[in-house]
Order: structure tokens, then sequence, then C-alpha cells
């Protein structure tokens, strides 16, 4: 049965949502200095003072935007990883989950969470709150990626090799920040994922 609190409650877990979604526009469009509690409030279409009542501060907002990219990049690696499903085991699923790894490094959340890396270099306080957040997502997405490749992770070979497979997707996702680097990128990744798929299958026989 309904309780007349719900409508409310609702309410206020869209006005939340817009405001984090709202961020990530900010932070990906226009950079860290612009991304205020005041334009995220504006764009988000919430009085400023609704802002700050789910948010008091711009750490508190940024931080849980950040989360919010977490939960959304989780939530995107489990539906890439169904879609995976359907392709047989060999080198055209291990080109799959390297394009989908690649891939998922040229968003809007990857763009908004560069931002936010990029200041929290530079501040103490706020690279205290995100450090945590970025080292479980770093662990959880080297999980996911050890489960779409099939492989064994206790052996370090393979360990290592999934591990090089997300840097090199994070640094071709930092050189498409300024540039389209589509086409090169399609290149690397079909070439990348030959390789890996060789090392891996070699490091399984060893």
């Amino acid at each position: 049965m309904a309780t007349p609190h719900e409508p409310k409650q609702d309410r206020s877990r869209a006005t939340r949502q817009r405001l984090l979604e709202a961020t990530i526009d900010c932070l990906a469009e226009m950079g860290w200095a612009a991304a205020t509690v005041a334009v995220v409030a504006e764009r988000a279409g919430v009085s400023r003072g609704a802002a700050q009542h789910h948010f008091p501060t711009r750490e508190d907002l940024i931080t849980a935007a950040l989360e919010y990219m977490f939960d959304t990049r989780m939530e995107q690696s489990k539906a890439d990883a169904l879609a995976l499903a359907e392709i047989a085991q060999g080198q055209a699923r291990t080109e799959a989950v390297v394009a989908g790894l690649v891939e998922s490094y040229t968003t809007t959340l990857f763009k908004a969470a560069l931002q936010v890396w990029t200041h929290a270099a530079a501040d103490p306080v706020l690279r205290e709150r995100i450090v945590p957040l970025e080292a479980r997502f770093g662990r959880i997405s080297h999980r996911m990626a050890v489960a779409a490749l099939g492989v064994d992770d206790t052996d370090p070979v393979a360990h290592h090799l999934v591990q090089a497979t997300l840097d090199l997707a994070r640094g071709l996702g930092l050189a498409d920040v300024l540039t389209d680097d589509s086409l090169r990128r399609k290149e690397i990744v079909q070439q990348w994922a030959a390789t890996l798929h060789m090392a891996l299958t070699q490091s399984g026989e060893g």
C-alpha cells in the first residue's frame, strides 16, 4: 500500500539523479572550474537551495557524482557481459572484450572522471575521497575483464595481461580526449586483441 511520503521521496530521488547527471555533463563538457553547484543546479533545473539540500558542499556533489558514475559503469559492464555470452570463445570474443573495454574509456563518464582526477592531483582532501572509489572500481573492472576473457587470474601472466589491457584502454581513452582517435584506436584494438589472445592461449597451455 502506498504511503503519503512516497511521492515526495520519489521527487527527491529524481532531483538527486538530475543533479548527478548534470554534474557529469558539466564536468565532461565544461571542465572542473565551471562545474559549480550553481551551474549544475541550473542545468538540472532545480534551485541552488535544493541542490545544497542534497549536497551541502561541492565536494559532496562531486563525490556522489563519482559514485553514480561508478554504478553506471558497472551496470553497463554487466550489460556488455550479457552481450558477450552470445559470442563463442575464440579470438573474436577476445577482440569484442578488448573493444568494449577501450570504448568504455571514451564516454562522457570517463571524460567527467578525468576532470576530477586532474583536480584531485593537487587537492589532498578531494584525493582522499576519490582514491578509495577508484581503487574499488579498478578491482571490480579487473574481475569483470577476467570473467569476460575466461582466464585464470591466479596465473600471474594472465593477471598482468588483463591489467595491461585495462591500462591500454585507459591510455587510448586519454588519446581520444582532444581529437577523434577512433580510426587508430580500432587498428590498435585489433592488433592487441590478436596478440592478447595468442598470449593467453599460450599461458593457459603452460
